[in-house]
C-alpha cells in the first residue's frame, strides 16, 4: 500500500434507524468506493492470517464475497462460495440454522472443501454470529477445519465473538 495508512473508521457511514427504528446501520459502501481504504481493509485481514496454514477462503453471500475473493487472491488460495438454497448448480451439503427472526439455510458444493483442508471464513460484519457459525458447520460437515474467521466490522455488543469462541476470530474494526 502506498502512502500512510488511513483511519478506516472514517470510511464507515453510520445510518440511524435503518433498516428499522432503533438500529444503527454500519454502511461499508464508502469504504468500498475508496480503493485505498478497500485495499487497506483486505490487506489487514491478509496480514492477520498470512503465514498460517490456510488452504481456501470461504464466505456466505453476498457481502462476504466482496472481501473474501480479494483476500483469497492475496493469500494465493482458492475461494469457495457458500450460498442460499437453489443457487449452486451441483450437488450440495446444506445446513439449516436458527436466526433471531426465523430459520435459514446455507449450501456449499459437496466438493467445495476437501477433508483436512484449513478454511478461513470471511464476512463483512460479525453481529450475532449465526451465519458464520452455519458456515463453520458446513466446513466441518465436509471434514475440513475452520482455520479462522475474519470480518471487516464486529458489533461487539451482539455476542457474535462469544458464539464463535471456539474459533480464532479477527475483526479489522470494532464498534461497541
Amino acid at each position: 500500500m502506498n502512502g500512510s495508512s488511513l483511519n478506516l473508521y472514517d470510511y464507515i457511514r453510520s445510518v440511524p434507524h435503518f433498516p428499522r427504528p432503533g438500529i444503527l446501520f454500519r454502511d461499508i459502501t464508502p469504504l468500498l468506493a475508496n480503493p485505498r481504504a478497500f485495499r487497506q481493509a483486505v490487506d489487514a485481514m491478509a496480514a492477520r492470517f498470512r503465514g498460517e496454514a490456510i488452504d481456501v477462503v470461504a464466505a456466505a453471500e453476498a457481502r462476504g464475497f466482496i472481501f473474501a475473493a480479494p483476500l483469497a487472491l492475496s493469500l494465493e488460495v482458492g475461494f469457495v462460495p457458500v450460498r442460499k438454497p437453489g443457487k449452486l448448480p451441483f450437488d450440495t451439503h446444506a445446513f439449516h440454522y436458527e436466526l433471531e427472526y426465523g430459520q435459514d439455510t446455507l449450501e456449499v458444493h459437496v466438493d467445495g472443501f476437501a477433508a483436512g483442508q484449513r478454511v478461513l471464513i470471511v464476512d463483512d460484519l460479525l453481529a450475532t454470529g449465526g451465519t458464520v457459525e452455519a458456515c463453520c458447520r458446513l466446513v466441518e460437515k465436509a471434514g475440513a477445519v475452520v482455520a479462522g474467521c475474519a470480518f471487516l466490522i464486529e458489533l461487539c455488543g451482539l455476542g457474535g465473538a462469544r458464539r464463535l469462541s471456539k474459533y480464532q476470530t479477527y475483526s479489522v474494526l470494532q464498534y461497541e
